[in-house]
């Protein structure tokens, strides 16, 4: 299937920075995009990659599981390894479960994280009946463009691929038992209005993870898909300062080539 208009993943060739930049469930790189242009017009190497069944049509999405999701970013994350001198890993929403993963897995590999409301549990009744419900029922409603902003949409499906959930599901407990290994810097951005991932999952990541550098910031303005809300210049600013304070003398300048 062809890729959505707009959800294109971008890569920007910059400095010896480099920064990934892992998009949410049922989502696209679309949310991320002006984070990503924003970084890469600062001089840095950015990598947004397409997550496997994502960005075409949500029946796409049933064929894959967490797995598929994990291993593109994860060879994204080796990409930039190569390239750059110092790689930083910034996630949206299950992007941000990514993200922490790879920094379990990964150590010092990893330089900081930026997570931006970071999802760590599937709540509800619900999430107890996918391993039945996804058996009876392909899909549910949809959970993108939770946006406070007028006239702003993510591009993201209509509908929840209930496979994908119940994967969703697993990798959730899988990161969460994983997250004592988690060492690094971490900036954490998070709503306390967001319709799609409660504070309590952000709350429970900052008390798990061992980093001892950790910065907490409210987006008092923005609902969950932040990175195209109001506050959406604030994540930016503070995402460039944590880079440069922790790579410090390595940002600044343009960026020489670009790729989209």
């Amino acid at each position: 299937m062809p890729v959505l208009p707009g959800a294109e993943p971008y890569r920007h060739e910059g400095g010896e920075v480099g920064v990934l930049l892992c998009h949410g469930f049922t989502g696209s790189p679309q949310s991320l995009r002006p984070w990503a242009e924003f970084l890469a017009e600062r001089g840095l190497t950015v990598s947004l990659p397409l997550l496997p069944g994502h960005g075409t049509r949500w029946q796409d999405m049933q064929l894959t599981t967490w797995h598929d999701w994990y291993a593109e970013v994860d060879r994204a994350l080796r990409e930039l390894r190569e390239r750059c001198a110092t790689v930083f890993v910034f996630g949206l929403s299950m992007g941000g479960a990514l993200s922490l993963r790879l920094a379990a897995k990964h150590g010092d590999a990893v330089r900081g994280l930026v997570l931006v409301n970071p999802g760590n549990k599937v709540h509800g009744v619900a999430a107890h009946a996918l391993p039945v419900v996804r058996h009876l029922v392909p899909s549910a409603n949809g959970i993108a463009s939770d946006i406070a902003k007028s006239g702003v949409r993510e591009i993201g499906y209509d509908r929840v691929p209930l496979h994908a959930a119940y994967s969703l599901r697993q990798f959730f407990r899988t990161v969460d038992a994983e997250l004592p290994q988690v060492t690094q810097p971490v900036l954490l951005l998070h709503s306390p209005e967001d319709h799609v991932v409660p504070a309590a999952d952000s709350a429970r990541i900052l008390g798990r993870i061992s980093s001892t550098d950790v910065r907490e910031v409210l987006l008092e303005q923005s609902y969950h898909v932040a990175t195209l809300d109001h506050d959406a210049e604030r994540i930016f600013d503070e995402s460039l300062a944590f880079v440069e304070r922790l790579a410090p003398g390595l940002v600044g300048g343009k960026g020489s080539r670009s790729g989209g």
